[in-house]
């Protein structure tokens, strides 16, 4: 059968749907097309009676890495305030009655980092490294991924990861809240499958009550984040977002310095 994706993979098993970001060749990092897929497979996955559990993951050595600095000139190029529609996947990722679960190896950086706090739970192997880069390259994730961070984290580790841009072992994030069990990376998909199994075997309504009642809480954020996008459109179309890419892709120092106000 072939896929309907060209960037995800979606398998679906034991009532298990797992959905692969399957771009290795740039560490999972995400562009418009890869955002769009994943938001129509979470919305399949979601609402199918048959899935109880949903697994977001990385193909290859990278959970994910954010946007494709590559695919960025001012915009992304697709829908959405910065031209990837990343409000509206974490939407999703919220709003399905499922719980997710973010399987992690390697890099989840940047909106990586973003996805893996926003799932419901994280399970990490050793090899899972975590942190932000947005300040790095001119970007910064305003309302789940900073918001909703510190709720996980707390507001001085948040501001730490944000204004640092510092990476963090899977032990380190396991410390601060930020993943809920690590194991050695040949034990990551046994440990994911008992996790899954075990809420299979849970009342679903229960949980998709419980599910909607962690997230009446934070709620507002959703606000924050859908208005904070339009405020980094406006950086993104700036000389000082654009250092920060053009270094990136260059791979020198950025000097954002030159445009302090």
């Amino acid at each position: 059968m072939t896929s309907p994706y060209e960037d995800i993979l979606v398998s679906i098993a034991d009532g298990v749907a797992t959905i692969t970001i399957n771009r290795p060749q740039v560490l999972n990092a995400m562009r418009a097309q890869t955002v769009e897929e994943l938001i129509d497979a979470f919305r399949a996955a979601g609402w199918d009676k048959a899935v109880g559990v949903i697994v977001l993951t990385g193909a290859g050595c990278a959970f994910c890495t954010g946007g494709d600095q590559s695919a960025h000139s001012g915009q992304y190029g697709g829908r959405g305030a910065i031209g990837l529609p990343i409000e509206e996947l974490q939407s999703i990722i919220r709003d399905v009655p499922k719980p997710v679960i973010a399987r992690v190896h390697g890099y989840a950086i940047g909106g990586g980092n973003v996805l893996a706090t926003l799932c419901d739970l994280t399970i990490a192997s050793e090899s899972g490294v975590f942190g932000q880069v947005g300040p790095k390259v001119g970007s910064i994730d305003p309302g789940f991924g900073t918001a909703y961070l510190a709720r996980v984290v707390g507001e001085k580790k948040a501001r730490e990861m944000w204004y640092l841009c510092r990476r963090y072992s899977a032990t380190e994030a396991m410390a601060m809240g930020l993943v809920n069990v690590v194991v050695p990376d040949d034990q990551l998909d046994a440990e994911v499958a008992r996790w899954c199994a075990d809420i299979m075997e849970r009342s679903p309504s229960a949980i998709a009550i419980a599910k909607r009642s962690f997230n009446a809480d934070t709620e507002s954020i959703r606000g924050i984040s859908w208005m904070g996008m339009q405020t980094v459109s406006y950086l993104y179309d700036s000389d000082e977002s654009r250092e920060g890419v053009s270094a990136f892709l260059e791979k020198r120092k950025p000097d954002f310095r030159q445009f302090a106000k």
